[in-house]
């Protein structure tokens, strides 16, 4: 898919650049502080690595309230494993018990989500870092008294950046999540080019969907924080943002409701000009938006952007020849799908056109959406963290706890192994029982090691190369110069990147972390580079030690596989079920409104009833939101492990044509759903057929036996409801027959 964007500028003004520069300059400023100003190399280096393990958690594009709370965590964490840790060092048996006693208990960590592991990866951090070197008694609160400063200098850092930088998060999340709905729109496209393989442009529209989906979250839980107030400049600001985030769903729900069956479409229409025009005016459209997205991650105003009024009126002209052809007699529903394309496209190009003028900040700004109120927070995430969660996860069939038990025996075969070299003499003896830089060895495997095996294998390959790259770089760079400058100059770039690519290309990441460790280390030993041989053979064999590890106690994708599709299937019913709620009472409303505009003798008790009733109405609305929000979320996930699985040996996936038939068909009812609920709303009244269509789609959705109609009503508007509604219908269907394959 060619982007408009190119990724290097999209990386250099995402929130994955800005983050890393945030983290690298709190790691380092102690570092150069307490080593370049009071010549305290040592404390100055502790320091470093307290605050290296809390910029863990301060990742770009995240909740920032529950990133306060995880930092918080992470230093009380951080010192507590610190002073554990280091008493431990100075024994060589108590440190073998200790370290795979951590190892289990932090993996553990990732039964409390994304936040969850990243506390649990920061505290493994600084346990790995602490044993590198035995400490006498007296010498472990010192220690943990420099890591914990460490630690609450990045805290006040990071609050002190975030609460300056405040819109410019706003804006770089937005921009984001722009960029992931372009890449989305993009992939839409491609339906209409009848050159392209169906089955191809369904993975990449899935791909880019689980993506966008996850993209949208980040930034819904950055920008709806809370609701302007005011006219002040940073009400303004924050209103302006709110806007585009709004219309930014708004065109969502209008790209989703496009959905078709895009075979009979080709089938029908092969050869016609109308499918090119709409694809034509969908790639304008995703350009359109990504450069919104650029210039709001640039501070900009949208000045110019890609007409698709060419498009829309050839559209028009194909549809008025296809009118004249007698194609209404002929075949209304092909007929009234073409109205619904076009109607849709006009609605996205008038929300692109309006996202562009939000970014021009004027005085008179105000929401586009008045009703928000304080059901704002029903769509932010929203995570508890109980120490049951942990205990209820002991057992043997829980993926949390077979993870763990994989990173503590990793943990202690690395040991075992550096152990042993020590033994042999092959490296220099520091701690005892284990060798000079052996903690890279288990540094390795608790970076390398995820829960599911696909991710662990594909991480290890990226680390593997990352390290060989970044260690043949960083002799490339001793062996041409000797300036300290420039060392230090590639060193703090380095660590920007390190921590920028994180996220985005972890193999890119793995190569800038070695050379910044490998120039680290030369600034304290220069006049060797053994330590760039001992880099790789650590990292070999951390990496030969987790592939190995990854297959104890395996947690398969396909095991899981049912449960998330049954997720996506509840997902889809309650969307649906809220939406035929939010249907009845618009309907309702609109009755209730009609009637009291009639001469009546009672029209005193109207208004309460009409206010009692908008305010049902407004609630089954948001209802509806939260509801199709959740349903994203619930195919993302499944799509997400659905492709995990894919990566995993053959042997290991299962139901993989059932699976991927539930995929297309929970992509393809959330769609009618999302195109058929609005049209529900506007009907004064629900027809017999129509009726009993949704009443089967219900009872499919139920796991219970229905009995659709044979045909439905297809007079006038009701036409734009007949193909949705049998897709429903066959959707349902499927999903049913399905889901008992996969239960059998």
């Amino acid at each position: 898919m060619t982007s408009y964007t190119p990724q290097l500028q999209r990386f250099l003004y995402s929130h994955y650049f800005s983050g890393g520069l945030r983290q690298a300059v709190g790691v380092l400023l102690p570092a150069l502080i307490l080593a370049g100003i009071f010549q305290m190399h040592a404390i100055g280096m502790i320091a470093a690595i307290g605050a290296a393990c809390v910029a863990i958690i301060d990742q770009p594009g995240g909740p920032r309230r529950y990133g306060t709370n995880s930092m918080l965590a992470a230093i009380f964490l951080g010192s507590l494993t610190a002073f554990i840790t280091g008493l431990a060092s100075s024994h060589s048996l108590l440190i073998w018990l200790v370290v795979p006693s951590l190892c289990f208990l932090f993996s553990m960590f990732t039964v409390f989500g994304r936040q969850g592991g990243l506390l649990g990866f920061a505290c493994l951090l600084i346990m790995t870092l602490t044993m590198r070197e035995p400490l006498a008694p007296h010498q472990v609160l010192e220690h943990t008294a420099y890591s914990f400063i460490g630690g609450v200098f990045y805290f006040i850092y990071s609050f002190v950046v975030h609460r300056l930088m405040w819109h410019r998060d706003e804006q770089q999340a937005l921009s984001v999540a722009l960029f992931a709905t372009a890449d989305y729109m993009a992939a839409r496209s491609r339906f209409y080019d009848v050159n392209t393989d169906l089955e191809d442009s369904y993975r990449t529209l899935i791909h880019a969907q689980s993506t966008m989906t996850d993209k949208h979250q980040a930034a819904r839980d950055t920008i709806l924080r809370e609701l302007p107030k005011g006219h002040s400049k940073a009400s303004r600001l924050h209103t302006a943002s709110l806007n585009v985030f709004i219309d930014m769903v708004a065109l969502l729900d209008s790209l989703v409701a496009t959905h078709t069956d895009y075979a009979t479409l080709r089938r029908c229409l092969p050869d016609s000009d109308a499918l090119i025009f709409a694809r034509d005016a969908l790639k304008k459209l995703s350009i359109n938006v990504e450069h919104i997205a650029l210039n709001i991650a640039r501070d900009k105003h949208v000045r110019e952007r890609n007409s698709v009024k060419a498009e829309l009126r050839a559209f028009e002209y194909e549809l008025e020849t296809y009118r004249r052809d007698g194609i209404v007699e002929r075949d209304p529903e092909v007929y009234a799908l073409l109205v619904q394309v076009l109607r849709r496209l006009r609605n996205a190009t008038r929300l692109v056109d309006r996202m562009a003028t939000h970014t021009s900040l004027s005085a008179e700004t105000e929401l586009v959406d008045k009703r928000l109120d304080k059901s704002l927070y029903r769509f932010l995430s929203r995570k508890k963290w109980r120490i049951g969660m942990l205990t209820s996860n002991l057992r043997l069939d829980s993926s949390h706890f077979r993870y763990a038990c994989r990173v503590a025996i990793a943990a202690l075969l690395a040991m075992s192994v550096s152990a042993l070299w020590s033994h042999l003499g092959t490296l220099t003896r520091v701690v005892p029982g284990l060798s000079a830089h052996s903690y890279w060895i288990v540094l390795t495997v608790l970076v390398v090691m995820k829960p599911g095996f696909a991710l662990t294998r594909q991480r290890n390959g990226w680390r593997l190369a990352g390290t060989l790259i970044g260690c043949a770089l960083a002799l490339i760079l001793f062996n041409s110069t000797q300036n300290s400058d420039i060392y230090l100059a590639v060193l703090v770039v380095c660590c920007v990147l390190g921590y920028s690519l994180i996220q985005v290309n972890f193999m890119a990441a793995a190569i800038f972390n070695t050379v910044f460790v490998l120039l680290v280390f030369h600034f304290l030993s220069p006049s060797s580079n053994a330590v760039i041989g001992e880099r790789m053979i650590d990292t070999v064999v951390g990496c030969g030690l987790a592939l190995l590890c990854s297959y104890i106690l395996p947690w398969w994708e396909h095991r899981y596989m049912a449960s998330l599709a049954k997720a996506a299937r509840k997902a889809n019913l309650e969307f649906f079920n809220t939406g035929l709620r939010y249907a009845e009472l618009t309907r309702a409303q609109a009755a209730a409104q009609a009637s009291t505009q009639a001469p009546s003798n009672s029209h005193y008790a109207a208004p309460v009833d009409i206010q009692t009733l908008n305010a049902e109405q407004h609630e089954a609305e948001v209802a509806w939101r939260v509801a199709r929000k959740n349903m994203h979320i619930a195919f993302s996930n499944f799509a997400a492990a659905f492709y995990r699985m894919m990566d995993e040996p053959i042997k290991r996936q299962a139901n993989v044509p059932e699976l991927n038939n539930l995929l297309i068909q929970n992509h393809v009812l959330a769609s009618q759903i999302t195109s058929a609920i609005p049209v529900l709303a506007e009907l004064p009244t629900v027809p017999e057929g129509i009726q009993k269509s949704l009443d089967a789609t219900g009872r499919y959705l139920n796991d219970q036996d229905a009995n659709p109609p044979t045909s439905i009503e297809t007079d006038g508007e009701l036409a734009t409801l007949a193909y949705p509604l049998r897709q429903m219908v066959k959707a349902s269907a499927l999903i049913r027959q399905e889901m008992r394959g996969l239960d059998n």
